[in-house]
This record gives structure tokens, sequence and C-alpha cells, in this order.
């Protein structure tokens, strides 16, 4: 098994598996820290956007 070592995509897949963002393992003001956020945000807010879709 391999382990992703990209924060951008670690972030993506903690969305996914509603991890809150608060989690972020990166420490804060990081590039890491950054990129994790942003890929988590990403996927965040689509799923967001797709839930008030269905109301």
């Amino acid at each position: 098994m391999t382990t992703d070592r990209d924060p951008f995509a670690q972030g993506e897949r903690a969305a996914r598996d509603n991890i809150p963002a608060e989690a972020n393992p990166y420490r804060d003001g990081t590039e890491e820290h950054a990129l994790w956020s942003a890929g988590h945000e990403k996927v965040a807010s689509r799923v967001e956007a797709s839930e008030s879709e269905d109301i």
C-alpha cells in the first residue's frame, strides 16, 4: 500500500471522508497546511453545493 504524500490530495480525501478542516495535520503557516486546506475546500465546497441542490 502506498501512502499519498501530496497534501492537496490528502485534504481532498479528508473532505470526502467527512474529516473537518480543523483536523489539518500540518502546522499553520506552512505550504503543506495551505495545500491541505485548499484540497479540503475544493471537495467540501463541491459537496455543499450538491447538498444545497438537493433541497
